[in-house]
Formats: structure tokens, sequence, C-alpha cells
């Protein structure tokens, strides 16, 4: 969901971005009116989410699921270790990915568990010369978060943050390396939003595909090659709009509040459970299910029909899944509990 502010001026600048009589989707990236979107993007980005000096933040394509093979190109290269949490599908992903590339261990895994909970860590079992340690923050598909970052010591955390990146402040000084998709919370799909400490860059294999090398990219100030200009353009929107309402401390409460209304709910529930463990659960995806698939099926027909759209849960786990990322109001998740205790009433 993208905040209506950002769609309307979007809207508004469509067939005209500031008397250029050109849309944003059609300008060449390396046109004077489109430089200071793009270094406007990436300065917004430093600055609401407070970046050190010493990270670059580079603007890419791809997707999270094409830094699951970057990532151990450009920064596996010392040791050739690294170690993966397991605590879904998206970081069990880049784990088979990344084996590909060296030598890599699954340090724990709450697989065995359905992933309803963050993995316990073990120091002890942290490979000491790793060249990078990786999570998944956020987990969409069971609705787990960590709440608190490994210790990894001088080993780089690497962690994909798609599904929470700008949901709350964050200290980018404790990791390596943060990226994600930008179609949760940033902008629409297309970008990918890496941000990574200068001293690690540079070291990527000789054989890395020229659009994997994050060196390449930053140096080229993320324009080796066109951008995904439309999405950067939209991202920069999304920044102002979190600016203009407080910034991140203000954004954490949004999403504390909302998160509190639907746990809340289902915790009090007859018919409602949800599976998390409850101090690892996420604040942007709330996972949810009755007793009986067909209870399920009938509960997302219903709010379908509501109009409650993208309620089924994702196709590997089944039940109901709510993402209530940044621009979702707290108007929308307080008619959701409502449409709930209706539903739960009548059946």
């Amino acid at each position: 969901m993208l905040p209506e502010s950002v769609l309307n001026r979007a809207a508004a600048e469509m067939l005209d971005y500031k008397g250029t009589g050109q849309s944003v989707m059609e300008m060449s990236h390396r046109s004077k009116a489109y430089e200071p979107i793009i270094f406007g993007a990436q300065q917004l980005f430093k600055e609401v989410l407070n970046v050190p000096d010493n990270y670059k933040i580079i603007f890419a394509q791809g997707g999270a699921s094409t830094q699951f093979a970057a990532i151990p190109l450009n920064f596996m290269n010392g040791s050739g270790k690294a170690d993966y949490v397991l605590s879904g599908q998206f970081s069990t992903k880049a784990y088979k990915e990344a084996q590909k590339y060296g030598d890599v261990k699954a340090v724990a895994s709450s697989k065995e568990q359905n992933f309803t909970c963050i993995p316990e860590l073990n120091k002890a079992d942290f490979t000491p010369d790793a060249d990078y340690f990786y999570i998944c923050q956020n987990n969409t598909i069971y609705g787990t978060r960590f709440t608190e970052l490994p210790d990894t010591g001088n080993v780089p955390l690497i962690a994909d943050v798609s599904s929470c990146f700008l949901s709350e402040p964050m200290d980018v000084s404790k990791y390596g390396v943060v990226y994600g998709g930008a179609q949760k919370n940033v902008a629409p799909a297309g970008l990918t939003v890496i941000i990574a400490r200068e001293d690690l860059l540079g070291n990527a294999r000789d054989y890395t595909p020229t659009m994997l090398d994050y060196k390449t990219l930053a140096d080229n100030d993320s324009m080796y090659n066109t951008p995904p200009c439309w999405s950067i353009y939209m991202c920069g929107l999304v920044l102002e709009w979190i600016k203009n309402i407080g910034g991140l401390e203000a954004m954490k409460l949004h999403n504390e509040k909302k998160a509190a209304i639907l746990y809340d709910f289902i915790d009090n529930s007859k018919m409602f459970n949800n599976p998390v463990k409850k101090s690892d659960r996420s604040m942007m995806n709330v996972t949810f299910v009755t007793e009986s698939d067909e209870l399920n099926a009938k509960f997302v027909k219903e709010a379908a029909e509501a109009g409650f759209v993208n309620l089924k849960g994702h196709r590997s786990v089944g039940g109901m899944r709510a993402s209530i990322y940044n621009a979702m109001p707290i108007e929308g998740v307080e008619k959701l509990v409502d449409f709930m205790g209706k539903f739960e009433k009548n059946n």
C-alpha cells in the first residue's frame, strides 16, 4: 500500500513533471531534470534513516532475490565462509543460492517449528572467520521478525530488510550491509535499495557480472545503466511523506498501534489464532488461522466481498495474513478487526 498523498502527487505530476513537459517515465536518466530526483532520493534516504557517512546507498534492480547471489559474489571472498540463519522461506532461498559460491553454514533454523519463531542463536555455533553473517530481519510469509540483532563481533552482519524497511528507526552502523526490495514500504516494484559499508566494497570475485558488482554501481551513482527511474521518483515521494509525518520514530508508533489492535483482537478471540511466538511477532505481517481450512477459505471469500484484499495466506502455509505496511491507516486495521468480530459471531 502506498500513501494516498503520494499517489495523488504522482498523479498530478504524471503528464508534466515540474514544467518539463514530460513524465518522469519518459525522462533520460542522464538529463538535468532527472538528476535531482535520483540524488534527492538518495539524500533523503540518508537523512530519514540516519545513514552514516561511510556507507553507500545504491539503487539497483533485480529485487531481493537477485541479491541472494550478489551478496556472496561481493562479500564471501576472504575465508570463503558465511553463516546464515534460516528463519523462513527467503533466508532459506538465500542460503541455498550462497552455497553455490562457498562454505555456507546454517547456524540456526526454525524449520522444525514451521518457522513460527526466530530460532535460538548460540554464539558458540558461529563461524569466527566467516566473511559475513546473514539474516532476513522480517519474515512476510510467517509473520516473524528479529527484535534483537545477533552479536556477530567483527563479522559483518548482512540483513534482508525488504518487508520492514523504513518501518521504524534502524542503527545502520550495526550492519555491514542492509538491502531490500522496495515494494513493501518504500516504492513500487522494480527498485532494490542496498546500503553497504564502503570498506566492504571492491572485493567482488573477478567473474561477478558487472551489474551485480556493488562497487561498480556505487562508483557510477547507481546509473551504470538506466535505473528504475519511476520507482526511484516514487521512493523520494514516500521518503518525503515519512519525513513530514515526523520521521521513523513517528512511523514506529503508528505501526505499533496498528499491530497492537490486530494482535489484541486475535489473542482475545475464540475463533482466530496467531501461531507465532509472541516475542517474535512481526509488526508488518500478521498471520492468523481458524480451526479449519474450510472456515479459512470462507473467511477469505467473505473478506474479499467486503473489500479486504490479499488476506489469503501464502500458498506454503495457508490461513490468512494481513500485511499492514507503513501506509495502511489505523482505520484500515480497525475495519478489519470489526469484520473479523462479525465473522466470528456469525460462524
